[in-house]
């Protein structure tokens, strides 16, 4: 294979090419990784929600081996992928596998309320210069709110991840969510929320 070719097909296989949504994340100081990670979870769902278990579980493997290079050993995200992983392991009755899997995403997400408390929280566009007024004056306030919010989704998340390889009915809805909740920012928000949201429903 030549360098072209190579060069040609990375972006589909790491989910991102050059575009206006990498652009606006880059200028928010997130890494190629951040947003790549993202869509190769995105790409791994809508495979999993097909029934194409086979690119659902190369894609998640690919994300959870980008996580692991790319983010630090706290980085809820680095807990996604591998819970996904031992749910469809889990499904096709690899119940070693999965239950190491599990295990590692649990974990990680021992540091959930941590992870949450720390997360870095970026001004929302707002539909009017009074909503951003409102922010402004009332920051503190809008954090704390935001971070309850954000803790109670990373508490229904490690639920789901101590169900795993129970056989009981899923507690929570998570990938569902997530077009409706990523927020449009490029902050610590989207990351806590996607480590929570990108999540297999069942």
């Amino acid at each position: 294979m030549s360098f072209t070719e190579t060069n040609t097909s990375a972006p589909r296989i790491w989910g991102y090419k050059p575009d206006a949504e990498m652009r606006a994340a880059r200028e928010a100081g997130w890494s190629r990784a951040d947003l790549a990670w993202e869509r190769l979870m995105e790409r791994a769902l809508a495979a999993a929600a097909q029934g194409r278990v086979r690119p659902a579980v190369r894609l998640f493997r690919l994300a959870d081996l980008l996580s692991r290079i790319a983010f630090p050993a706290a980085d809820l995200r680095r807990a996604t992928a591998p819970a996904n992983l031992a749910a469809l392991q889990f499904r096709r009755g690899a119940l070693e596998e999965a239950e190491g899997l599990q295990a590692r995403a649990l974990r990680i997400w021992a540091g959930a309320a941590e992870q949450v408390e720390a997360m870095q929280i970026a001004p929302r566009s707002r539909s009017s210069l009074f909503h951003l007024r409102m922010e402004a004056l009332h920051r503190e306030t809008f954090h704390a709110n935001l971070k309850t919010r954000v803790g109670l989704i990373a508490e229904e998340a490690g639920e789901t991840l101590r169900n795993l390889t129970s056989g009981r009915a899923a507690l929570h809805r998570h990938a569902s969510r997530w077009r409706g909740e990523k927020p449009a920012v490029f902050d610590g928000t989207r990351k806590v929320l996607g480590a929570c949201l990108l999540l297999l429903d069942a």
